[in-house]
This record gives structure tokens, C-alpha cells and sequence, in this order.
């Protein structure tokens, strides 16, 4: 699933795709699935997957890359309701 996010943002180029794929992967996945691609980082990951994931373990949160990561305050319209 790391290696679909990656492939979806990588027209942005390699730098932003890892920020794009890090910030998805920390605000959809859940903390098991986390753990498991942690413990299993670099197996058959595309190059932006892993680092992506390699950013994520080291604590790194990057900002919001995307609007889909942008989450509706209480009344807000407009933006994405992903999540």
C-alpha cells in the first residue's frame, strides 16, 4: 500500500512525494499498521516509500503536503472531509 501512495505523488518529484507519502501514511494509518511497515522498512519498498517511512521512524512529521490532509474545523465548508 506504501508503494500506491508513493506512485500516486510521484509526478510531484521525488523530494515532495516523500513529503506527500509521509504525511499521508501519518495521518490515515492506523498505529498497527504503522508498526508493522516499521519493523519491515525497506522490504520491497519503492525508493519514495522508503523514505517516506525512514522519516517517519526517525519522528519526522511533515506538514501538510496535500488538501486531503487538511481536516474541516467544527462548521468549516470547502475543504476536504477525508477522514
Amino acid at each position: 500500500m506504501a508503494n500506491q501512495i508513493a506512485r500516486n505523488f510521484e509526478v510531484m518529484g521525488h523530494i515532495d512525494a516523500v513529503e506527500a507519502t509521509a504525511d499521508h501514511i501519518n495521518m490515515f494509518w492506523d498505529p498497527r499498521m504503522k508498526s508493522q511497515i516499521f519493523a519491515d522498512a525497506g522490504t520491497d519498498l519503492s525508493p519514495i516509500a522508503k523514505a517516506a517511512i525512514e522519516e517517519l521512524q526517525k519522528g519526522e512529521c511533515p506538514p501538510h503536503q496535500t488538501r486531503a490532509t487538511e481536516f474541516n474545523s467544527a462548521h468549516e465548508i470547502g475543504q476536504s472531509d477525508a477522514g
